[in-house]
């Protein structure tokens, strides 16, 4: 899943109203965050297979340190302490790390059975449901998902000012146009290039912070 991500961060500042949307976003997207350098670290694995899926032409090969269920949890548990201990914040804690561990979940619903329970490649077996097989299905789901999170975010908020409204506007355009270019374009040329695309995102976690200081939970000033 990709924006699909990216709107449980949104949906998040409704229950977690004094955390940035740029660490809940970091915290929903984080697994993606890690992967890349471990895959430029040859730590994990993953091959270009065109035609794999409907929707992405990768194939997995190897990723139980960043996509496994027992090690996203892990990740949330290290995530939510260091947010605790750094902000003081228990609501904000226990959110960031469900959304770390979110990340899985939603991975389960359109992967095909590549994700492992445990960070032992060979003793672990693979879960997915497979939705990528379809399309049509797998943009309903991206779309149906990003659309209801955004939209929480948007009832939770109000702009301060210009920017925190145009801002929001063009971070969700970016959002659906590199969704658009990672559904419909070629695939990527190498491993190199998923890689330190897969690190761009980080672009999106600068970006909603700086969208969200732009912006007031309602209620509050």
């Amino acid at each position: 899943m990709v924006i699909g991500h990216y709107a449980v961060g949104f949906a998040a500042k409704r229950w977690a109203p004094r955390t940035s949307l740029g660490t809940l976003i970091a915290a929903a997207t984080l697994l993606d965050l890690i992967w890349p350098v471990l895959l430029l670290a040859g730590i994990e694995v993953v091959a270009i297979t065109p035609n794999a899926t409907k929707v992405n032409p990768l194939t997995f090969v190897s990723y139980p340190w960043s996509h496994s269920l027992a090690m996203s949890v892990v990740w949330g548990i290290l995530f939510g302490t260091g947010y605790l201990m750094l902000r003081r914040y228990l609501a904000g804690a226990a959110i960031v790390a469900l959304l770390v561990v979110s990340h899985w979940l939603l991975d389960f619903i359109v992967h095909v059975p590549d994700l492992p329970l445990v960070p032992f490649p060979g003793n672990s077996p693979r879960f997915g449901l497979g939705l990528w097989n379809s399309l049509p299905a797998s943009l309903i789901a991206e779309l149906g998902i990003f659309a209801l999170g955004l939209t929480v975010y948007i009832r939770s908020t109000k702009a301060r000012d210009l920017a925190g409204q145009w801002g929001l506007i063009g971070m969700v355009g970016l959002m659906l146009l590199i969704f658009a270019g990672a559904t419909f374009g070629p695939p990527p040329p190498d491993t190199a290039t998923i890689a330190y695309t897969g690190l761009g995102q980080w672009l999106f976690v600068a970006l909603a912070a700086w969208v969200d200081k732009h912006r007031r939970t309602n209620g509050r000033r």
